[in-house]
């Protein structure tokens, strides 16, 4: 019950600071990061989040989970809603047969899976709540593998510290989008890659083949498109040194909700 009234300060603590996202679209989260005092807020409430919302909530603490009754009638695909490069454009017309997920770096046993392969893996199917950072919420069904599972195969180095999630999509200049987590979270019980929503595969909007679920992190950190996990050290090197694509725009690097 402590965890769970934690949980909604802290959602109620987001919505407060940016309350404002609300008012656009994810592309608008852009607008967000371009204003004077946005990335001036995450950046403060960042130093103190991640120490605090840990200390309260159990590493093994599980994000709400729903009834079947309770998912939405509809389930916003926002922010890109197709990686556009041509690449890309000739995995759908394969239907996805050559796409492959590489896990790499700090790893005794790097390893690939295509897509097949990966849904031929023990699975989980969680009935979660998306919380944007706009200020909307909806709830799906997400399908996937376990990330701890593919961890086990790899085995981590000892001083892997961070997963970084790369992904196909890129940005108008040509930025690639990635995400990035604890090498810790990865074993989360519901820390997902998503294959399905709503019993039916990714479509290109939600993020076909392969998609982030991290369930008790805001909307932001569910990459969409994932390709490679690398495990670093140092997520320095990577991007924009932030830990995510948004994250380099000011963004926290935990959003735990």
């Amino acid at each position: 019950m402590f965890a769970q009234k934690q949980s909604m300060k802290r959602r109620q603590f987001l919505k407060g600071t940016v309350g404002a996202a609300s008012l656009v679209a994810l592309s608008g989260c852009d607008n967000l990061t371009q204003s004077s005092w946005f990335p001036g807020i995450l950046s403060k409430a960042e130093r103190v989040t991640e120490t605090v919302q840990r200390a309260v909530t159990p590493q093994d603490a599980l994000a709400k989970e729903y009834g079947v009754s309770d998912i939405s009638a509809i389930f916003p695909a926002n922010g890109n809603t197709d990686p556009g490069t041509e690449a890309y454009a000739e995995h759908v017309a394969q239907n996805f047969s050559d796409w492959t997920l590489e896990v790499a770096g700090l790893v005794k046993q790097p390893r690939s899976w295509s897509l097949a392969a990966l849904k031929e893996l023990p699975s989980r199917t969680q009935i979660t709540r998306h919380d944007c950072v706009e200020g909307w919420s909806a709830i799906g069904k997400w399908t996937g593998v376990p990330i701890g599972d593919l961890m086990h195969q790899v085995e981590p180095l000892p001083n892997a510290r961070y997963a970084v999630f790369h992904c196909a999509d890129v940005d108008d200049e040509g930025i690639a989008y990635y995400e990035s987590m604890a090498v810790a979270d990865c074993f989360h019980p519901q820390t997902i890659l998503a294959y399905e929503l709503n019993d039916v595969p990714l479509d290109i909007p939600h993020g076909a083949p392969l998609r982030l679920r991290f369930e008790r992190q805001l909307g932001y950190k569910q990459a969409k498109y994932v390709m490679k996990i690398e495990l670093v050290e140092s997520l320095a090197d990577i991007g924009g040194g932030k830990g995510g694509y948004w994250e380099d725009q000011g963004y926290e690097w935990y959003a735990g909700i």
